[in-house]
């Protein structure tokens, strides 16, 4: 393998440098100057843009042409994992185990069922079929109807998660002439199977806005607007209640939600809201025979659950106290049975399960495990009438696996592991939690994995891993991708940071609007923290991240480019004041709670005071790999392809500035297995390759 010094005398002589244009932003703060403006085509048209964005990419295929022979080896060795004609355990519900399969080969995943009684397999959906000749194929979601001879289903052709739903009558295997454009994937059913209920999207912004209930057979012009949110800082989504019962709207902003409800097989009484929406309110409901059980933030930032009758909702203050708040477990979710509370929690940043007897909740028992870093959550549970409770467990040494225990009596059965092909042996592995100190004395978890028999002497490389944002915990589970770097020597870090949820509500709170920050200092520091301790050479640090993980590549780019050999930005989010100024641009105003207002000064002149776009400067910047989608509805090309335009022009180093757009995917990258596991290999031989010398392989 090349070394990154021979690397660097081969690069492609040219990289693209696009022109200058002047333009200005303009705000009641200031305006600012902004030359790669122009790059933002919103219909993904012009002439110019493309001519670069495809110059980037040529420029790109160059370089990574260079260590061809070493992606192919990485891709061959990921894809040699996967155990290709798979399927998962099924799920029983009505008369029918439905589940999911793989065949050999294939990209796509094959979505089918069988009788419970026994009989031939029905394939509802082979997706394989349903993406041929497309650049881009995703299902985001489907439903079976009540009596399970219709399913209803979400496809999404080109990344921008703006889905067509349609209807499959199950019994002839054909659709519908139903196809409703321009919807979120969201779907709920009436309880006569006679009618579905969506969310129509805005066209510009791509937010939820109306809730429709359409009639099978009838034209969708004539679709009912049931509700319409004239909020644009709330998302939106319905779906059935677990007992199939009602229909329930979600609405939901950063600091407050609200669930309205409606029997579905009421076809005339219009939808109620369990308890109005309040700022900093926040619940979630889920049904059970005649009542409603809540989770809520009302007075209990970590959570607490309560209880109303169905014919006492619309008052928050006729709740009923069912399971008390805890300062030290966050309550992430749960799930009811007819004999049980099952709860998803998380205490000192790792996640149990908890089941308790509604005979009597003080009686709990747990599913935990003595790893230092793992994963345990509910599975797929559709019978409330169950005595057997369906876990997931994974770490970052134990592959994937779905558990069932019985309720009453503890008896637990391994369903099934996901198998890993390749040689792969567990015990060839060592998982460590660690916890380094922040510079306001905070302590960080940090999960590891590295081979056993890591002598900590400073010279191993180090791949750092963190998100850091919406309150979204990055769970140290099992990913049968990074296993290539770790067999070449590399420690695996994930960096649970401020901004995540792992410690609890504040834990996120201190990571967000005026104190985000913390969310990059935190990273910076666990860095520290791994190389002082001697887990990773300082010379040999690499971190990745995407979206608002993204973000933070670009922030730690800015604060601390000396302490990285290499970063890796997947779909980021850079130009923060900006695209926070812009209204029309999807998912703004929704997070104005997130990053804050920059209409309002304070937060303009914090955000702008992080925002990688605007701060980059004349410095070294380590090497760096940026990817995004040319049709990413959430963090929009641009924000990267300026970026890296600004970037070329003043940075003062020699390292490699590598941009890659996939012309025809959104925000999730490419939509087959393996052509997203060519992408990882193609990052990790990016990696490989900025190493000083060749890893032990």
């Amino acid at each position: 393998m090349l070394s990154s010094f021979q690397l660097m005398a081969a690069m492609p002589s040219a990289a693209p440098v696009a022109p200058v244009k002047p333009y200005v932003v303009k705000s009641e703060h200031g305006d600012r100057q902004d030359p790669y403006y122009w790059l933002r085509d919103d219909k993904r048209q012009a002439p110019e843009v493309l001519a670069y964005l495809n110059a980037e990419n040529q420029y790109y295929q160059q370089y990574a042409d260079q260590y061809k022979t070493l992606s192919k080896t990485l891709a061959d060795e990921i894809i040699g994992r996967v155990k290709q004609d798979d399927s998962t355990v099924p799920v029983v519900k009505g008369d029918y185990s439905y589940y999911t399969r793989y065949e050999q080969g294939k990209e796509y995943p094959i979505y089918a069922r069988k009788p419970k009684a026994g009989g031939a397999e029905q394939v509802m959906l082979n997706v394989n079929e349903l993406a041929n000749g497309k650049d881009f194929y995703q299902i985001g979601n489907f439903q079976v109807s009540p009596d399970q001879q219709l399913l209803a289903y979400a496809e999404d052709t080109t990344g921008r998660r703006n889905y067509t739903l349609k209807v499959r009558d199950l019994r002839t295997g054909k659709d519908l002439d139903t196809a409703i454009t321009g919807a979120e994937a969201s779907i709920a059913w009436s309880a006569d199977n006679s009618q579905l209920f969506y969310i129509e999207k805005d066209p510009q912004t791509l937010l939820g806005t109306k809730v429709r209930r359409h009639t099978l057979g009838q034209a969708v012009a004539k679709d009912e607007v049931l509700y319409e949110e004239k909020d644009s800082s709330f998302y939106m989504g319905v779906s059935n209640s677990a007992d199939d019962k009602f229909v329930v709207i979600w609405l939901g902003s950063t600091v407050s939600n609200e669930m309205l409800v409606l029997k579905s097989d009421d076809k005339k009484g219009k939808f109620t809201a369990i308890a109005p929406r309040q700022r900093d309110f926040k619940y979630e409901v889920e049904h059970i025979n005649n009542r409603w059980v809540i989770m809520t933030d009302w007075d209990a930032p970590n959570y607490r659950l309560m209880t109303v009758n169905d014919d006492q909702i619309g008052d928050r203050d006729r709740w009923q106290p069912l399971l008390a708040h805890d300062p030290d477990v966050f309550i992430d979710s749960f799930q009811l049975f007819n004999d049980y509370l099952v709860i998803n929690e998380r205490s000192n940043g790792l996640d149990r399960v908890r089941l308790m007897p509604w005979s009597d909740l003080s009686k709990a028992r747990y599913v935990e495990s003595d790893e230092a870093a793992y994963v345990a959550k509910t599975d797929n549970n559709p019978e409330q009438n169950s005595q057997w409770l369906r876990y997931s467990y994974t770490s970052l040494t134990t592959p994937p696996s779905v558990y069932e225990m019985h309720m009453k009596t503890g008896e637990k059965r391994l369903l099934k592991q996901q198998e890993v092909l390749g040689g792969f042996d567990k015990n060839n592995y060592q998982t460590e939690r660690v916890w380094a100190k922040a510079k306001d004395g905070t302590q960080i978890p940090v999960s590891l994995l590295y081979k056993k028999g890591l002598k900590k002497d400073g010279s191993a490389p180090l791949y750092q891993y963190a998100y850091g944002s919406y309150g979204i915990s990055s769970s140290p589970s099992f990913r049968s991708t990074v296993i290539s770097l770790v067999d070449r020597g590399f420690v695996y870090a994930i960096a649970h940071i401020r901004g995540g949820q792992e410690m609890g509500r504040s834990w996120y709170e201190n990571g967000k609007l005026l104190k985000k920050v913390n969310t990059f200092t935190d990273f910076i520091d666990v860095t520290d923290y791994l190389v002082a301790e001697k887990y990773a050479a300082k010379d040999k640090v690499f971190a990745m991240g995407g979206s608002a993980g993204g973000l933070l590549m670009g922030a730690i780019a800015n604060m601390a480019p000396d302490k990285y050999r290499g970063l890796v930005a997947h779909v980021p989010f850079v130009d923060v004041v900006t695209t926070m100024l812009d209204e029309s641009i999807p998912l703004t105003t929704n997070e104005f709670d997130e990053w804050g207002n920059p209409k309002q000064k304070v937060y303009y002149d914090y955000m702008l005071s992080y925002s990688p776009y605007d701060q980059v400067k004349k410095q070294a910047y380590p090497a760096m790999l940026v990817t995004t989608g040319l049709h990413d509805s959430q963090v929009q090309y641009f924000e990267p392809a300026k970026w890296v335009a600004k970037l070329r022009t003043v940075k003062t180093d020699q390292q490699p500035l590598l941009f890659r757009t996939n012309m025809e995917a959104g925000h999730g990258g490419k939509s087959g297995r393996f052509s997203r596991m060519i992408e990882i290999a193609d990052e990790y031989a990016f990696i490989l390759s900025l190493l000083p010398a060749t890893p032990a392989s």
